[in-house]
């Protein structure tokens, strides 16, 4: 097969970190207050903008706290888990790398002794209805290592008693969040606004603030989980005073991604840009036979990180070893050309490509990008 001669102009589909908004270069960090402390004014003013700016794209309650937390997602969510999960059983729902982590986290590091844990292999999910209204409930919204999403939050009581603890990394800004149906919220930059790593984002319901304030866990808090002050919460993380040195740089690129987006239309033109990549896509799934979407049901299948499977009798005759070198020979094909960089899908996931199609990624480089990756199937299987 020859190959295409249209090539996406931009080739970055890593699912984390993801690409820059369109038309980023250097020149966006030229403000960035680099040399000054982040708890000077002007620094605080820079921090407390993020949040102002998040906030209303994410139309998010008043009441709702927003703060900033080291260590990405995973520090912000950890956060969460390690302070508010105890007095109540725990329900986690888990169907893929990341929401299996999290599970370890409460049964082998928290050793959380009520956990009822329900999970699902890879491209599906589980069984969403065992919720319990009296317990605690941790899931991610969107699966980034299976490209599976919850369909909506339905299956979440709307008289709990219990909290919800939502790892949306991947969904917030690319899907609507209903608030009233959430407690805990944690994001990174780095993903559907394709800021730069390292910093997480902890929003708080009320109720959240209510459990933390009248709840101390058993067990030790290290210094980056505290979020309560004497027993209240400690109101300074979530205006601007972040646990730990925050990075500037890190700070204006995000800050840049933000104003790009509330140019664009904000979280519903985002929300758009998403969907009309993942429509490309599964046109082209449509018309090919030997791929498939590893979600097999649309109405769980992500537009962000999107899964694919190969459904090619031969390529399904290999060994798992043998899969994944096929799938890393086409990869290598694609990188080769510059036409798709980090395609390929995650490490413990199933061997198959991972294609990001958050709001930062041009849909039309979606688009060009699949002709490609036509060629390098077919490239790859008459080298086998």
């Amino acid at each position: 097969m020859q190959k295409p001669s249209l090539r996406p102009d931009r080739p970055y589909f890593s699912s984390g970190p993801c690409a820059k908004r369109p038309g980023w270069d250097l020149s966006a960090l030229s403000s960035a207050l680099l040399g000054r402390s982040h708890r000077a004014k002007d620094g605080k003013a820079r921090i407390h903008e993020v949040v102002q700016l998040s906030r209303q794209l994410l139309n998010l309650p008043q009441d709702y706290h927003i703060g900033i937390m080291p260590a990405s997602d995973t520090g912000a969510f950890e956060a969460a888990m390690w302070t508010l999960l105890g007095p109540r059983p725990v329900d986690i729902f888990a169907w893929e790398s990341f929401s299996d982590g999290w599970v370890t986290d409460a049964v082998k590091q928290l050793k959380l002794k009520d956990t009822h844990v329900y999970q699902a292999p890879y491209g599906q999910l589980p069984d969403l209805t065992k919720a319990n209204p009296d317990h605690d409930i941790v899931f991610c919204w969107n699966g980034t290592t299976s490209g599976v999403v919850v369909p909506n939050a339905d299956w979440i009581a709307d008289d709990r008693a219990g909290l919800t603890l939502c790892d949306a990394t991947s969904a917030v800004f690319a899907y609507d969040m209903p608030w009233d149906k959430i407690d805990v919220l944690t994001y990174s930059w780095q993903k559907v606004l394709g800021g730069e790593a390292q910093h997480g984002v902890l929003i708080l319901s009320p109720r959240a603030v209510a459990r933390l304030e009248s709840y101390t866990p058993a067990w030790p808090l290290p210094k980056l989980f505290r979020l309560t002050k004497k027993g209240k919460l400690n109101e300074g993380i979530f205006a601007a005073e972040t646990i730990n040195t925050p990075s500037m740089l890190c700070v204006e690129d995000v800050l840049d991604a933000l104003k790009w987006a509330h140019a664009i239309g904000g979280a519903p033109a985002m929300v758009a840009r998403s969907k009309e990549s993942l429509g490309h896509l599964a046109s082209w799934v449509a018309q090919t036979p030997w791929v498939d979407f590893l979600a097999e049901d649309p109405a769980i299948r992500s537009h962000t990180s999107v899964c694919l499977k190969l459904t090619d009798p031969v390529f399904l005759s290999k060994d798992e070893p043998a899969q994944r070198a096929f799938i890393k020979a086409m990869v290598d094909l694609l990188e080769k050309e510059g036409v798709a960089l980090d395609i390929n899908a995650y490490r413990d996931a199933p061997p198959g490509l991972r294609i990001w199609c958050g709001a930062t990624v041009e849909p039309n480089d979606v688009k060009a990008l699949l002709p490609w990756i036509t060629w390098a199937f077919e490239t790859a299987k008459a080298s086998a």
